[in-house]
């Protein structure tokens, strides 16, 4: 199935690792082309070249850019339009979680946590929307979490700024419809990454496989599907909603969880 975005301008911050990089393999595969950022220079490099070995025709570019530097972004930006084109996709995957109950929640993480989760999209976001708007197909999608709709305790400070993206997607995409500017949201569930990886080598029962180990945990944490999600699984919803597939969707949030949600 074509997503229609072939030679189409694709832009993924948070793209050197997991579920951007899987996100910027997609779109390569469906002929796009791919401007993806982050901060450490040496991942960037690696995953180019990882890249360009499976697309050696690939028009795609690693730059690196801190999306809570609003000065970054606008050369980010400032480079995609020079060497790739003007943007006609953003997907803001930047972002990360801390792990703490309220009573070891330090004050400055609920700051450092809204900043991030908030300024991470619109940094970017101020950057390319100016491209965006002049593209037919202008559309800006983001990596959020169940955590915006359902809340965990060891996770307050994340939960409570993720609340806050949701609220603010949706308010953007009343905003940007005006402008041609579609705007969506993902919440992911549990996914496979380096951290579960590396948990996974410390793991006290070495005899259990990554299947079974990654299974077990999945099944504790009450996912129906009895498993963690693939990095390529949430990227395909991205790429979706980025594409001209979902022409007539904005405002919305995709639940991505294997049916972890309990809410209606």
């Amino acid at each position: 199935m074509s997503f229609m975005i072939e030679q189409r301008v694709a832009v993924v911050t948070g793209g050197s690792s997991g579920i951007g990089l899987e996100t910027v393999r997609l779109l390569l595969t469906q002929g796009a082309k791919v401007a993806f950022c982050g901060r450490d220079e040496e991942r960037l490099t690696a995953a180019l070249d990882q890249l360009k070995q499976a697309f050696p025709k690939a028009d795609a570019i690693a730059v690196r850019c801190d999306v809570l530097d609003a000065e970054s972004c606008q050369q980010f930006a400032q480079e995609v339009a020079s060497t790739l084109g003007p943007a006609d996709m953003l997907i803001a995957n930047a972002g990360q979680g801390f792990v703490a109950h309220y009573d070891d929640t330090p004050s400055e993480a609920w700051l450092s946590e809204a900043n991030l989760k908030l300024f991470g999209v619109i940094n970017p976001l101020n950057a390319f929307r100016r491209q965006l708007a002049d593209s037919d197909i202008g559309s800006l999608t983001c990596v959020n979490s169940l955590l915006a709709v359902q809340p965990e305790p060891h996770m307050i400070a994340t939960s409570a700024a993720r609340a806050a993206l949701l609220n603010m997607t949706h308010s953007l995409a009343d905003q940007l419809v005006s402008e041609g500017i579609r705007v969506n949201s993902i919440l992911l569930g549990v996914v496979e990454s380096g951290q579960w990886r590396r948990r996974f080598e410390q793991r006290s029962d070495t005899s259990l496989s990554w299947e079974q180990w990654t299974g077990g945990i999945a099944e504790k944490r009450g996912v129906p599907m009895k498993r963690l999600g693939k990095p390529e699984e949430p990227a395909r919803a991205l790429v979706f909603l980025a594409s001209p597939m979902a022409s007539f969707t904005t405002g919305s949030a995709l639940d991505v969880s294997g049916g972890f949600n309990r809410h209606i």
